[in-house]
């Protein structure tokens, strides 16, 4: 069983990977992470999950009847790819992985496949 920690450094080892932060999907707050300077890990935490329920939402309206959950949503600006991965855990509850990736050295395919790999091991 991989610990939050070492989640959060196998991340990190993502190639092309800026920073990274592990979030508590319920209470939007930041339980690990590894930011830049200058950056609000709370507020970064809380508005992540804010964005996150916000187009569970608007899926679920867009799609009447159906159970929507969402595995991982790639979001990206002129400035890099911002990756989020949610999970179920045993003991720390829904939990999200953050990762900001540079945008000319990161390859999509292959954070998505580590974060997946990464969250199954934290998960179990």
């Amino acid at each position: 069983m991989l610990g939050i920690d070492g989640c959060l450094a196998e991340v990190m080892s993502i190639p092309g990977a800026l920073d990274a932060m592990l979030v508590d999907h319920t209470s939007g707050m930041a339980v690990a992470f590894s930011t830049a300077v200058g950056v609000d890990a709370d507020r970064s935490a809380a508005a992540l999950t804010e964005a996150l329920r916000a187009t569970t939402d608007g899926l679920a309206r867009t799609c009447p009847g159906d159970v929507v959950r969402i595995d991982d949503m790639l979001v990206t600006t002129d400035k890099g790819h911002h990756l989020l991965r949610l999970m179920e855990t045993v003991f720390e509850g829904p939990l999200v992985i953050y990762v900001r990736l540079d945008l000319e050295r990161s390859n999509l395919a292959l954070a998505r496949h580590r974060l997946r790999t990464i969250s199954s091991r934290l998960a179990t």
